[in-house]
């Protein structure tokens, strides 16, 4: 299923994790800051591993574009 929505709720054009109203960046910043994934599912027990995933599922799609360099 779709874990993540967006609406004003969240902010605007910005997602965040169904049924926690957490920003899927949030929980790509608590990653990148050294979090363990057990601790940030002990800190939000709304949330589930599969909610981690989509996360960086969200965070590869966003960054999926092509690169044009000139040689």
């Amino acid at each position: 299923g779709n874990r993540s929505r967006s609406g004003p709720e969240c902010g605007g054009a910005r997602v965040c994790i169904r049924r926690v109203r957490l920003r899927g960046t949030g929980v790509l910043e608590l990653l990148a800051g050294g979090a363990a994934e057990h601790q940030i599912l002990l800190d939000y027990p709304g949330l589930e591993s599969e909610d981690l995933r989509a996360c960086w599922a969200h965070a590869a799609q966003y960054f999926d574009h092509p690169v044009l360099v000139n040689y």
